[in-house]
């Protein structure tokens, strides 16, 4: 199978280097964050778990649509530098966590959704199976990468070639999610690649 998490040995973010990948992180990133709402159908119905939400963009726009919203990442900058910039807007939480470790209690999601960071995760088939916990029956997988050529290196390899988004929705069926499927999505000039999936 193909290898979805191929910069699974990232060494993550820290101090004032974490705060300056953080800070770049924002511009460009609300129209992602306004197509994972979008594809997720966000409501004021929904309580949402955005794993590795970084600066917050997509934690901010599912709580503009009315959700709760918990935004869960590994690295305590990054949720200093989202906590900063979302200042006092209602609904929102936010907790350290991983993909294979949510702290998060079971089927307390309806919708969770991870925006440019499965290709970081360490353990898929950890991270799917923390992500079937916490979702509840019927509630929404999502998974969002730029699409990237086979072969790219360096920063133009963060993300999926189309070979490791069709590996990541056969690591979603194997994990017990339903109408797991790949969808492509323009934005500007970039092509992301969606996986979306139901836990039945």
């Amino acid at each position: 199978m193909t290898t979805v998490n191929h910069h699974a040995d990232h060494p993550g973010f820290r101090g004032v280097t974490g705060l300056l990948a953080g800070l770049t992180m924002i511009p460009g990133r609300g129209a992602v964050a306004h197509l994972a709402a979008d594809l997720t159908a966000v409501s004021a119905t929904d309580r949402v778990i955005d794993v590795g939400c970084g600066p917050g963009m997509a934690v901010r726009e599912a709580a503009r649509r009315g959700a709760r919203v918990t935004g869960v990442d590994p690295a305590p900058v990054m949720l200093q530098l989202a906590r900063a910039l979302t200042r006092q807007q209602a609904g929102i939480t936010w907790a350290e966590g991983t993909a294979e470790d949510l702290r998060q209690p079971d089927s307390s999601a309806t919708v969770l959704w991870c925006v440019a960071t499965v290709h970081h995760w360490k353990d898929v088939n950890a991270g799917l199976a923390e992500a079937r916990r916490v979702l509840a029956p019927g509630g929404r997988l999502l998974a969002i990468e730029r699409r990237v050529r086979p072969g790219a290196t360096g920063l133009a390899s963060h993300g999926w070639t189309d070979e490791q988004a069709l590996s990541f929705a056969d690591q979603c069926r194997m994990a017990g999610f339903a109408d797991a499927h790949v969808e492509r999505h323009s934005r500007g000039r970039r092509v992301l690649c969606a996986v979306r999936a139901m836990r039945p």
